[in-house]
């Protein structure tokens, strides 16, 4: 595939203009082959200075190049960088780009960190830091009365379900959202790195206090339905399930849908997603694959006994434009930061509404990268858009603090 696939907007990404207006945000966007892309992207940001800029970068990109040039090119800023399952760009889904976003520090104060080596985390230790750091950076940024927490996690660490919960429980009052790393839809290997040293088995968190007025959301198009399943044997660890009401997991999963088990694809899980009732809430648990075996392999951990519920979608497109409506009542958002599942993009192109996605996310300005998987608060989740608006500080639209 050519790293620098076609839009129909006709841009050229590869100009130098200033960041976008109007926005909290800076943002910059160039296709993953451009010459001297980390020069381009560093005149679209604009001079900043920036307390955090992120990456999200095509898994067509030489990852280890661009991450070498980014080392030192925006100052004192924090660098995060991860690879995508797909592009949010100015037009929508792209393909075969790299996204930056800034956070001025005329408007955000950031603390960012890794956590490393996710399968033997010591929670305590990580609790206990994460308090004393956020207590921190509110001493630190009185002025700046919003905040959240953004996460980057390795998206093929099976471990995101343990991260949120031991995270969760030393955010307090912060919004955590956050979404797992990509590798397109060939689930070989995903990157992250923080300010120039690749990390695997790892994540990047971000703590931020802000200026502008902030609301973190998670949003889904599915509805539960009737059917219902019950896992009857299943490895959490490696995220599979063997049998499902007691019979080979892939075969009963299609005798419920009135399929073949032999054409089970991606497509067919992206349109017949399960669920599970947690609380008063239906949080989706999507199927990734089917192995050679039978067996489903998700997303997300699957326990014994757990009790799933095959789920329907509404029109993806109509409720998308709908959900992020709600987000503009009382006061539009300038900007927002969106982690979109691959598993909605995919259904997306499958019912062929890729381009109507595209043109409501470019309409509410989301920018962002698409994920194996979504955090917020204290869960792991699948097919959601997760993400945080922003909006004007204490003031009209036309703020220029904002600018």
């Amino acid at each position: 595939m050519d790293c620098a696939m076609p839009r129909s907007s006709g841009e050229d990404m590869t100009d130098t203009r200033a960041s976008d207006a109007n926005g909290a945000l800076s943002l910059a966007q160039v296709p993953c082959d451009a010459r001297d892309a980390v020069a381009a992207i560093s005149a679209q940001l604009g001079p900043g200075p920036f307390e955090l800029v992120c990456f999200f970068v095509s898994p067509q990109a030489d990852f280890a190049a661009l991450n070498r040039a980014f080392s030192g090119a925006f100052g004192k800023a924090d660098v995060f960088a991860c690879t995508t399952a797909g592009e949010i760009g100015r037009s929508g889904y792209e393909e075969g780009q790299i996204i930056a976003i800034g956070f001025p520090s005329a408007l955000f104060t950031v603390d960012a960190l890794a956590i490393d080596n996710l399968d033997t985390l010591d929670d305590r230790r990580v609790i206990d830091q994460l308090i004393q750091r956020r207590m921190s950076l509110n001493v630190e940024a009185p002025d700046k009365g919003s905040e959240f927490a953004f996460l980057m996690v390795d998206g093929l660490s099976m471990q995101e379900e343990n991260l949120a919960s031991i995270l969760a429980s030393a955010m307090g009052p912060m919004p955590l959202f956050g979404g797992s790393t990509g590798d397109g839809t060939d689930f070989g290997a995903t990157w992250l790195s923080w300010n120039g040293r690749v990390r695997r088995n790892a994540a990047l968190l971000a703590l931020v206090r802000s200026r502008c007025p902030v609301k973190v959301f998670s949003i889904d198009h599915l509805r539960p339905t009737e059917t219902r399943m019950v896992v009857t044997r299943a490895d959490p660890d490696s995220r599979m399930v063997m049998e499902i009401n007691g019979s080979p997991a892939a075969a009963e999963y299609a005798r419920l849908l009135g399929k073949d088990p032999h054409q089970l694809d991606t497509f067919t899980f992206a349109a017949h997603p399960v669920v599970v009732r947690l609380g008063d809430s239906h949080h989706v648990r999507s199927i990734q694959r089917v192995d050679e075996h039978g067996n489903l392999m998700f997303f997300s951990a699957i326990n014994e006994g757990m009790v799933l519920t095959l789920a329907e979608p509404e029109d993806m497109a109509a409720h998308l434009d709908r959900a992020l409506g709600t987000l503009s009542e009382g006061r539009r958002p300038q900007q927002i930061l969106g982690c979109d599942c691959v598993l909605r993009r995919i259904e997306a192109g499958q019912f062929q509404q890729t381009r109507a996605i595209s043109d409501i996310l470019s309409k509410h300005n989301v920018i962002g990268f698409n994920t194996y998987g979504e955090q917020i608060g204290a869960l792991h989740v699948n097919q959601t858009l997760t993400g945080v608006a922003f909006y004007a500080p204490d003031g009209p639209e036309d703020d220029p603090a904002c600018h």
